[in-house]
């Protein structure tokens, strides 16, 4: 039952975090056609002329629209869902005991501190050299490399695929912090003086601008690594931490693109496609790397076919304490011939396709034994 009601959890905090994440997105994608000015967009059958007032509008109007629901309203649902998928169960999703042998008290108090270090450091960073002559790029160099260490650092104490769901939680956090400690405030302060009639500290705007403007390229690197748990291939690379890298900053570059394309088409600065086309370029260089060996068959035997007897053996052996009479883990018990036929096609996809299972590989399953769950799938799952 317990596992059941994860799994509803689950769902529904994924399915919250997805539609929040979209609108908050979504938004902060809009408003950056608007950095410069005034925006004519033609949408649904009507035209749009959306105009950025610097320091103050000409008149405050009644009432105001914030956005902050959405940013908030994703941390917490993405932070509730990572509690109850990784730090629920960290002995089984987080801790990969080949990297690190330590208890869930001590790796859950670790992935934590990846939020709030990570925050700390980045927020120390854009206060120091933020408001600088070329602090822009200063503050861009050294929150790149404070990504590529905490990476690193992720992929060498976490299993890999909770190491690149925490980068992309600590990145994301980040975002939120930005929104909740900066640009909100700073929003209200400028609000609260223009309906004093006081003065406008134009530092309010300056600040909001550079948080948001971060936020915007951190955006395609978080949701590749949030996507990145259903691609084995990615974090259970051995230089996955490297992976993760390239992958984050081809995101960034695309997003460069996007940021730039139409101050091109107002004449504002020159054609970014060399940001898209270094981002693709890394992207299928990362593939390129990725791909399996080619293996060689040429007058060889073809496989033997095996039979439930030799993977009953492997299934003994790797998954009956995970889906077997003692313990069902996503309702799924594979510890007899029907029931490993009934359930053939998800053993095939999670312990050969995408090497999923057993998670963090804890029962030390090895590649023949994979090869060998491949071979009886592919003779038909055949059961005594």
């Amino acid at each position: 039952m317990e596992s059941y009601l994860l799994d509803w959890a689950n769902l529904l905090l994924r399915w919250a975090h997805v539609i929040t994440a979209i609108a908050w997105a979504g938004s902060s994608f809009y408003f950056v056609f608007l950095v410069d000015g005034e925006l004519w967009a033609v949408h649904g059958g009507g035209f749009y002329h959306p105009v950025k007032f610097n320091v103050r509008p000409p008149r405050l109007p009644e009432h105001l629209h914030w956005f902050y629901w959405e940013s908030y309203t994703t941390w917490l649902t993405g932070f509730a869902l990572f509690t109850i998928s990784y730090l629920w169960s960290a002995g089984t999703y987080l801790i990969d005991k080949s990297l690190m042998d330590w208890s869930p008290a001590a790796a859950i108090s670790a992935a934590l501190a990846f939020l709030a270090v990570f925050w700390l450091l980045y927020d120390g960073i854009c206060r120091v050299f933020g408001q600088r002559p070329g602090g822009d790029k200063i503050v861009g160099a050294l929150v790149f490399v404070l990504v590529c260490i905490a990476s690193w650092l992720a992929c060498h104490l976490f299993a890999g695929r909770a190491a690149f769901l925490l980068v992309g939680a600590m990145i994301a956090t980040a975002m939120s912090a930005n929104v909740f400690f900066w640009i909100i405030p700073g929003q209200k302060k400028v609000v609260a003086s223009i309906k004093a009639n006081e003065p406008v500290d134009p530092i309010h705007g300056k600040r909001g601008k550079q948080r948001s403007v971060h936020n915007t390229y951190f955006t395609l690197p978080v949701i590749f690594a949030m996507l990145s748990n259903h691609y084995s291939f990615t974090w259970s690379h051995p230089q996955n931490w490297l992976v993760l890298i390239l992958m984050m900053f081809a995101g960034a570059a695309i997003r460069q693109f996007f940021v730039m394309r139409h101050g091109w088409k107002l004449g504002r600065n020159a054609n970014p496609v060399k940001y898209a086309l270094v981002g693709v370029a890394v992207i299928v260089g990362v593939a390129v790397w990725l791909a399996p060996a080619k293996v060689t068959t040429s007058g060889a035997a073809a496989p033997t076919p095996a039979t439930y007897a030799d993977v009953q053996k492997v299934l003994e052996q790797r998954c009956y304490q995970c889906h077997g009479a003692q313990l069902q883990m996503k309702n799924m018990r594979v510890d007899s011939p029907a029931l490993a036929k009934q359930h053939a096609s998800a053993i095939y996809q999670m312990a050969v396709v995408t090497k999923v299972m057993p998670i963090n590989n804890a029962t030390g399953i090895t590649d023949a034994e994979r090869a060998l769950i491949g071979r009886w799938f592919e003779a038909g799952a055949p059961a005594p």
